[in-house]
């Protein structure tokens, strides 16, 4: 019996080591495939086969998406792109899917990040619980919408465990504990409920 357990905490420990690894192995890998398809299959009806190498796609993608940024810091190209993304929004089959993902990319990009997710908030639910969130909005008068929101209320978005979601709740300030840690560590511990560590595990 003391055998069995000694092997099964070998087994535990190394599932635990490898699992972080091939989970992380499978997104990359389906990341790239993903990059290869989307002008890989293009490219095949363009070039003769001969020419073709597997990852042609990737780097075409990659090159594509750097002469995209290099457009957007133009300001003649910058106008055009700009205009195409209103446009774009302007229709109302692409505008649901368009709209909520470029908010996204935007939300998450290093220079939003500065004026939306930068406060970390410990959010009280009742009395003696709190619940971790970030602060995603403080003003709404830009929103154009005939909700009227209390100058007093911000938008706190609460992130969920083990998973890729979470709810946004208007909460007013005097409920929001602001605390000193950056939001990709907040993010950390939410998403993996608090179980985290950065020590390392001895034997």
């Amino acid at each position: 019996m003391k055998d069995m357990k000694q092997l099964q905490k070998i087994f535990v420990s190394g599932l635990i080591t490898f699992l972080p690894i091939a989970v992380t192995i499978y997104i990359v890998f389906a990341g790239v495939s993903i990059f290869e398809n989307f002008l890989g299959n293009i490219l095949r009806t363009m070039i003769p086969s001969s020419i073709y190498f597997p990852g042609i796609g990737f780097l075409t993608t990659i090159i594509f998406i750097f002469l995209l940024g290099l457009m957007l810091n133009n300001w003649v190209t910058a106008g055009l792109l700009r205009r195409l993304q209103e446009k774009l929004t302007e229709v109302p089959l692409i505008k649901v899917v368009y709209s909520p993902l470029r908010d996204l990319m935007n939300l998450f990009s290093k220079g939003q990040q500065q004026s939306t997710l930068q406060k970390v908030v410990l959010v009280t639910i009742s009395e003696g619980k709190q619940v971790l969130g970030l602060v995603t909005r403080e003003h709404f008068g830009d929103l154009h919408t005939e909700l009227k929101i209390q100058e007093t209320k911000v938008a706190v978005y609460i992130p969920m465990s083990y998973g890729l979601g979470g709810y946004t709740l208007l909460i007013d300030k005097s409920q929001l504990e602001p605390i000193d840690i950056p939001v990709e560590k907040a993010m950390s511990l939410a998403l993996t409920g608090w179980i985290k560590t950065d020590q390392q595990h001895k034997p």
